[in-house]
């Protein structure tokens, strides 16, 4: 990829999570870094986060996940402010700045909210701010929620006009049959949705499905998509350097103006 290209990148839940299920701050902070090396060479980031609610129920103490609305949403408020913290001091010790913005489904639903969260995010990307983006689980309910933050990622991808969307999972990529990681997809066919779930390879349908829904949507924006491990070593930067890691995903040739949402 040339310079001055958006890239926004996914962080699962499952990437930053330790085995005890607290927060791996170490994963975290060389996913930081590697983030930092790309700013260093003239990209603009996105972070689009998850983990607020894991990591509050580790703060909490919490063994199993809570079923309660409003006990997921106080682990939501704690882990939350644990996670942007972590964020805002690994970017700072890079000479970073931060901006935390937390989302709902009802702000892409309207215009003029819509338009709001676009000036902020490209505000923020003037001043080389780092945008980290979260949908806000402190207030959403399940008639405002987005199901995951890989649809998250692929609507601020398309509201930023980025170019790359990167979806960091903890699996290799899309597997074929044969549990092989498919390396490129140029037509979100029938037979590429089918692997999501028909993979002889257990670790290779864990949210595949809902993955390959919002890179379907990103592709038909002309956003270049790539599904891979985020615990591997330097898998950002050899994304961008454009070496063999994970599944990559060509968008349209054609990108679809975003002025009509909201």
């Amino acid at each position: 990829m040339s310079k001055n290209k958006i890239v926004v990148i996914k962080i699962g839940t499952k990437v930053i999570a330790s085995h005890d299920k607290s927060l791996d701050k170490a994963l975290l902070k060389s996913l930081v870094d590697q983030i930092s090396d790309i700013l260093d060479k003239g990209f603009k980031v996105i972070v689009v986060t998850s983990g607020a609610i894991g990591s509050g129920m580790s703060l909490l103490g919490m063994k199993k996940r809570p079923t309660k609305l409003e006990e997921l949403q106080a682990a939501a408020s704690i882990g939350q402010s644990q996670l942007m913290h972590l964020y805002s001091g690994y970017f700072k010790e890079r000479g970073f700045l931060t901006g935390q913005i937390l989302l709902t489904r009802e702000d892409f639903d309207d215009r003029a909210r819509y338009l709001n969260i676009r000036r902020t995010v490209e505000t923020l990307l003037s001043h080389k701010a780092v945008p980290v983006i979260n949908e806000n689980d402190t207030v959403s309910t399940e008639e405002i929620k987005f199901g995951d933050n890989d649809r998250l990622s692929c609507l601020v991808s398309d509201l930023c006009r980025a170019d790359m969307l990167i979806l960091l999972t903890d699996v290799d990529g899309l597997l074929d049959e044969e549990c092989n990681v498919v390396n490129f997809v140029d037509d979100m066919s029938a037979r590429v949705t089918k692997l999501a779930r028909s993979s002889k390879c257990e670790l290779g349908t864990g949210g595949m499905a809902s993955k390959l829904e919002s890179v379907g949507r990103a592709m038909a924006s002309g956003i270049e998509c790539v599904i891979a491990n985020g615990k591997r070593k330097n898998i950002i930067t050899d994304i961008i350097d454009g070496k063999r890691v994970g599944t990559r995903f060509k968008g349209s040739a054609t990108k679809r103006s975003s002025e009509g949402q909201g």
